[in-house]
């Protein structure tokens, strides 16, 4: 399942012009353009200059791109819009309604997982005659009529679109961040993100994607992970959501439930594979989980809500997590047990998201090394073509594919990965093309990470350097040291890099040998 954020769009577009009708306006629909002014005067057209980063050559970013959004007003002077319309932004202005001019903007805070941030303004006299658009405190309802305000590709200005809530869930944003989530049938189109989802006369969330390939399929971040949001950054610093990592599986299976003794009344859901086992209080193998709070857990990890709302269980440790922890009810080996487990918003992977950074790079002779990154293995296209290229990974044994979910085996520990083609030298004669490819060893050191691999070559004391791939087939290039060294510089001209490495690997390179 592929979801495709609604940020950007192309000012050239193909229309589809529709017959006219003249349309008499009752009054209630009189009164319903009132409300509608009220709220649009809250909502702001943002532009970004973006800069991606560009993981096959990471010493230089992509071509910069002109990318536009939706914000809303919120309470403190500030503009509330999705990560993803200004994430990597190096220039932010926003526009109001019917306005003529654009006005510059920082931003805030920002949290790409659950696709949250908050702007700040040069000049708050701006919100003076933009005051905050009210929000939700409780989820709408199924069938809820929505309005959505934006300013989707098609035209420059303020639209708005109508539908109703469709369902909501408990789900994974973008990973291993999970939330709540509002589908709507509302029709939503790239340039809508960030924009508010209103019903009645209150914002109930922003709109932020649509599912791929489906029609009237959209969705909304709900008000009360807005409120989350917000609360984390009070301070200045955005923490991240709690959550359990631990891997689950349902009890639906008769032989599973007699395998672990249960009662037929009994329900939960059965812990496979438990994330920590450093605390008295961790989750163990074949715990059956029975409760989170007061809150009874079904045979498939579902819970219900006061609104005939079913979710998740896991929706509950953002509502009652505690100094790092939040009370489950298991049945262990036949026996009842009361458990504080520890939660973390922190879930360390080997391939992780570069969540707004941009990569480290080292580069030796023709070799150009990096740690793996999400966006390096989206790289290669995204949806099914990222598919085929994992699939093919797997095939070669790479840990690209194998390792893909792994959390680090120690701390530190990064995939080191070979990001672009060997660059035209005589010293690369004879081997093949080697990115895509995981450094295993060189010269039969086990590589931890992207700056143990450059102590290793500064600390080299024979005259060659042998590179080893993670991989089930392929060579093993050697290299002589002095001539690596000597012609890295040279490469680096012919090839318009100005410098070996980013700064934290060049501090490493620079750095004393270590004896």
């Amino acid at each position: 399942m592929f979801f495709k954020p609604l940020a950007v769009f192309s000012m050239a577009t193909n229309l589809i012009f529709l017959g006219s009708a003249s349309i008499a306006l009752s009054t209630e629909t009189a009164r319903a353009e009132q409300k509608t002014d009220k709220v649009a005067n809250s909502v702001v057209e943002i532009f970004s200059t973006v800069s991606q980063p560009y993981p096959f050559e990471p010493w230089h970013k992509a071509p910069t791109t002109q990318e536009a959004g939706t914000g809303v007003v919120i309470e403190g002077n500030r503009i509330l819009t999705c990560a993803h319309v200004v994430l990597y932004a190096s220039r932010v202005e926003i526009q109001a309604d019917q306005s003529g001019d654009k006005l510059s903007a920082t931003v805030e805070a920002i949290a790409p997982g659950i696709d949250l941030a908050v702007l700040k303004l040069d000049d708050d006299s701006f919100f003076a005659k933009h005051p905050p658009l009210a929000r939700a405190n409780i989820l709408p309802e199924i069938k809820d009529v929505v309005m959505a305000y934006g300013y989707p590709i098609g035209g420059n200005s303020l639209s708005i679109t109508k539908g109703i809530v469709s369902r909501i869930e408990f789900t994974q944003y973008n990973a291993p961040v999970t939330g709540l989530r509002i589908q709507v049938d509302t029709p939503i189109n790239p340039g809508n993100s960030g924009g508010p989802a209103v019903a009645g006369d209150k914002m109930i969330g922003l709109a932020f994607s649509g599912l791929g390939g489906s029609q009237n399929i959209s969705y909304i971040i709900p008000c009360e992970e807005i409120e989350l949001f917000l609360n984390d950054i009070a301070d200045g610093k955005y923490h991240g959501k709690p959550a359990l990592f631990d891997n689950l599986q349902t009890l639906e299976n008769p032989a599973l439930r007699s395998f672990l003794g249960l009662a037929k009344d009994t329900t939960g859901i059965v812990v496979n594979k438990p994330y920590a086992t450093d605390s008295t209080n961790s989750l163990k193998r074949w715990d059956l989980i029975t409760q989170i709070g007061s809150v009874p857990v079904d045979n498939q990890g579902m819970i219900k809500q006061d609104n005939n709302l079913r979710v998740h269980f896991t929706y509950m440790v953002q509502k009652i997590a505690k100094n790092g922890t939040v009370p489950l009810t298991v049945i262990r080996a036949g026996k009842e047990l009361h458990l504080n487990v520890p939660v973390s918003p922190n879930y360390p992977m080997i391939i992780r998201d570069l969540a707004g950074k941009y990569p480290s790079y080292f580069i030796y002779g023709p070799m150009v090394f990096s740690h793996a990154t999400k966006q390096y293995v989206n790289a290669y296209g995204g949806g099914n073509e990222t598919l085929n290229y994992l699939n093919w990974l797997n095939s070669m044994g790479s840990p690209l594919a194998a390792r893909m979910y792994d959390k680090p085996a120690f701390e530190g520990e990064e995939l080191v990965v070979i990001t672009t083609p060997f660059f035209p030298h005589k010293l690369a004669k004879g081997y093949n093309s080697a990115h895509g490819n995981v450094i295993k060893k060189v010269n039969g050191i086990k590589i931890n990470n992207l700056k143990h691999l450059v102590v290793v070559l500064r600390d080299i004391k024979s005259d060659f350097v042998e590179f080893e791939y993670d991989c089930l087939a392929g060579e093993t290039p050697v290299f002589l040291c002095k001539e690596m060294v000597a012609e890295t510089e040279k490469m680096l001209t012919d090839n318009g890099i100005r410098t070996q490495g980013s700064p934290d690997m060049m501090a490493v390179w620079k750095a004393k040998p270590t004896r």
